[in-house]
C-alpha cells in the first residue's frame, strides 16, 4: 500500500462496528478482530471476515485465531479478492495503535484498522518499522 487513504465500503464499516459492539458487551469487554477483504492495489475494502480473538488477555490485546485466519485467506483467494489488511477494536480506549499492536504487526504494506465501539475508527499502514496513519474514506 502506498496511498494516503483507504476506501471502506459503508456496509463493511457497519460490520466492523457491529462486531466491536458485540465484544464491548462482553464482561469484561473484549477486543474483536478480523480480516479486511477487497482490492489491495486500489486500497479498497469491500468486505470483512471476523476471526476469533485467541489472545491471552482479550480485554487489552488481540491475536487472530491461526486456523480461522488460514481459512479466511483461502476464502478470500477462492473468490478472487485480496486480503487488504486486518481490523481490531479497542473497546475501552482510543482507536490508535498501542505498544502491543506495534509489537505484533508483521504485514508491511497492509492496512491495520482500529475502531472503538462508539464509531471512531482509524487506519494505519504498517511500514515494517512503524504505523503510518492513512485517511479512511467511507464509500
Amino acid at each position: 500500500m502506498t496511498s494516503n487513504n483507504v476506501t471502506l465500503a459503508s456496509h463493511a464499516r457497519d460490520e466492523i462496528l457491529a462486531h466491536a459492539r458485540e465484544g464491548a458487551a462482553e464482561v469484561p469487554p473484549e477486543e474483536v478482530c478480523g480480516v479486511l477483504v477487497g482490492d489491495h492495489r486500489a486500497n479498497a475494502i469491500s468486505a470483512t471476515l471476523p476471526v476469533s480473538n485467541v489472545a491471552a488477555d482479550p480485554r487489552v490485546a488481540y491475536e487472530l485465531d491461526p486456523a480461522e485466519t488460514v481459512s479466511a485467506f483461502d476464502d478470500v483467494e477462492s473468490r478472487g479478492d485480496d486480503v487488504v489488511g486486518f481490523y481490531h477494536s479497542h473497546p475501552e480506549s482510543a482507536p490508535i495503535p498501542s505498544a502491543a499492536d506495534r509489537a505484533q504487526a508483521s504485514w508491511p504494506g497492509y492496512v491495520y484498522l482500529i475502531c472503538n465501539p462508539d464509531g471512531r475508527l482509524t487506519a494505519h499502514e504498517w511500514t515494517g518499522d512503524e504505523f503510518r496513519e492513512v485517511e479512511v474514506v467511507v464509500d
